[in-house]
């Protein structure tokens, strides 16, 4: 069974950031936002290292990180756990395995190693609002969280 379903996929896709939590050596967690990132395959998430020195000095001490991404309008998204990989510009198979994050990048980011992070279990992020409002739909959720941020839907509605 897939753990990047169809419904993990679009989320992905739709993200416009997703935060990257490693641990150090000295057992501190370590949350960074990547901009970068794409659905590999039904099991496996690609992140792009652009500027990211402590999520990669932490994946080298300990290869165990979770990845979130949340669409703050509709308050929920998708936690996945799993365990990172580096593959460095001088590393056999980068070409292959950074190809679409080479591609999201363009010439604006260098993109120093591909994290591939293989996922083992993926669970649904929701706002406490879905529980302690199951009243609204996502129309007024979206309502909602537009006043809240100040800002107006774009014109295709999304």
């Amino acid at each position: 069974m897939a753990v990047l379903d169809a419904e993990v996929q679009a989320a992905i896709a739709a993200s416009v950031l997703c935060w990257l939590a490693t641990i150090g050596r000295d057992g501190a967690p370590n949350v960074s936002p990547k901009e970068i990132f794409c659905a590999v395959d039904e099991d496996r998430l690609a992140i792009a290292d652009i500027a990211s020195p402590n999520s990669v000095t932490n994946i080298r001490a300990n290869p165990q990180v979770c990845v979130s991404f949340v669409d703050v309008f509709r308050q929920r998204g998708f936690k996945l756990n799993g365990t990172a990989q580096l593959i460095g510009r001088r590393d056999p198979g980068f070409e292959e395995a950074a190809a679409s994050l080479l591609r999201l990048a363009g010439p604006a980011f260098p993109v120093r190693h591909a994290i591939l992070v293989t996922v083992r279990k993926a669970a649904r992020i929701i706002a406490p609002s879905y529980v302690l409002r199951p009243e609204m739909d996502d129309a007024e959720r979206l309502a909602a969280a537009y006043r809240r941020y100040g800002v107006q839907p774009v014109p295709d509605g999304t």
